[in-house]
């Protein structure tokens, strides 16, 4: 008979109820999905959250340490990220976290998202500890082979027309988006993502699960992920992911997103703004600050003139019906939208880059170039 390893002997040993055994660690939590009869969603919006949602530093065993002791009033959301959260919170629309995270942070991330307004219908964190008990240790750090099987059971429970993703620039996410939406839309076969797999090192067992997850996932005939951002936590150049084409876009703040989904037709005038008072009650921007980040996307061809200009009328009717009331902090609206309009037309009528060098992405490749670039900040003392 084989021998069964620790985390399996635990399991059968333990009494503890599902909950209790998912927030520990010993029971792997699995989203629920769609009620029977329910029908599935328009729109699932994908996120992580520790630097994309949540100021999170995690490159040393300092910051881990800091980050496990904090309570949930202790911990920062990025300005504008949780006004973002809310609007895309609509009928039709499906909010899926799905975070590298340990799961005994389960509780505290919960009450953080609580005391943010911010609801959700999923909530998926690694579980660790199950990898330590089975002597995984390559699986701590790894995440092509956490996320992307995450993302996958969670669209088999509740597969939706359309999806956008969000993450961020501290480890593969761009990568792990990317193979994601090229596998629901055919681009990328069992044949490839296995070897995929195996440069990104997953256990076999664990590579087998996730084809079999990639068989049976609904696909579509065009493109499902419909959008990808990327917080530049690391301030990253955002040049550096033009290679993931014209669908992922790298953003250094949450208006620049909010911009972009509002020319996706995905948010009003109105949800942009709500947005945009967040971040200047944080304190950290200004209305000039908001002002260079539309010249930012407008120059680097993510959101053209004529979507920041119908912006900004869309904006002056939601001002007039109370969108500012009570603001008598701010310029009135007149005064700002002409700041905005002078700033768009600085830019001149200068084309934005096009995307007639995107090609086919070479997913071997690029998780080699991953874990390369990781060995050198390792090297560095950057984690």
């Amino acid at each position: 008979m084989a021998r069964r390893s620790l985390i399996d002997r635990l399991a059968r040993l333990t009494s503890l109820p599902v909950k209790l055994g998912e927030r520990i660690g010993l029971l792997d939590h699995v989203p629920d999905g769609l009620a029977p009869g329910e029908p599935p969603p328009r729109h699932t919006f994908r996120w992580d959250l520790d630097k994309t949602y949540l100021r999170t530093e995690f490159d040393s065993l300092t910051d881990l340490y800091k980050n496990a002791m904090q309570d949930a009033a202790d911990k920062q959301a990025y300005p504008g990220a949780s006004a973002l959260l809310r609007a895309l919170n609509q009928d039709g629309h499906r909010i899926c976290i799905v975070s590298g995270s340990p799961t005994q942070m389960r509780q505290v991330l919960a009450a953080k998202l609580t005391l943010d307004g911010v609801k959700y219908d999923e909530f998926v964190l690694k579980n660790n500890l199950k990898n330590i008990l089975r002597g995984r240790f390559r699986s701590l750090r790894a995440q092509i082979p956490y996320k992307l099987p995450a993302m996958m059971q969670s669209r088999i429970g509740a597969p939706a027309e359309s999806e956008t993703l969000f993450g961020d620039d501290a480890e593969a996410d761009a990568i792990i988006y990317c193979l994601y939406a090229d596998l629901l839309a055919g681009r990328v076969s069992l044949a490839d993502l296995e070897r995929v797999l195996i440069a990104s090192r997953a256990y076999d067992d664990d590579a087998s699960r996730i084809l079999e997850l990639a068989r049976n996932v609904p696909k579509a005939q065009g493109d499902v992920v419909k959008r990808m951002f990327i917080h530049l936590d690391r301030r990253s150049p955002p040049n550096g992911f033009r290679r993931f084409g014209p669908r992922l876009v790298p953003v250094f703040n949450y208006f620049q997103a909010a911009m972009v989904l509002y020319q996706d037709k995905v948010l009003t005038a109105r949800q942009v703004i709500f947005v945009a008072l967040e971040m200047i009650d944080s304190k950290q921007y200004e209305l000039s600050s908001l002002a260079t980040s539309v010249q930012d996307v407008i120059r680097r061809g993510r959101v053209t003139r004529e979507a920041a200009l119908a912006l900004t009328e869309e904006a002056g009717e939601a001002a007039k019906s109370g969108a500012l009331s009570g603001r008598d902090d701010l310029p009135p609206f007149e005064q700002i939208a002409n700041a905005f309009r002078s700033r768009v037309r600085e830019l001149g009528d200068t084309p934005p880059p096009g995307w007639d060098d995107f090609e086919q992405l070479d997913y071997v490749r690029l998780v080699d170039e991953e874990h390369e670039h990781r060995r050198s900040r390792r090297k560095q003392g950057m984690g």
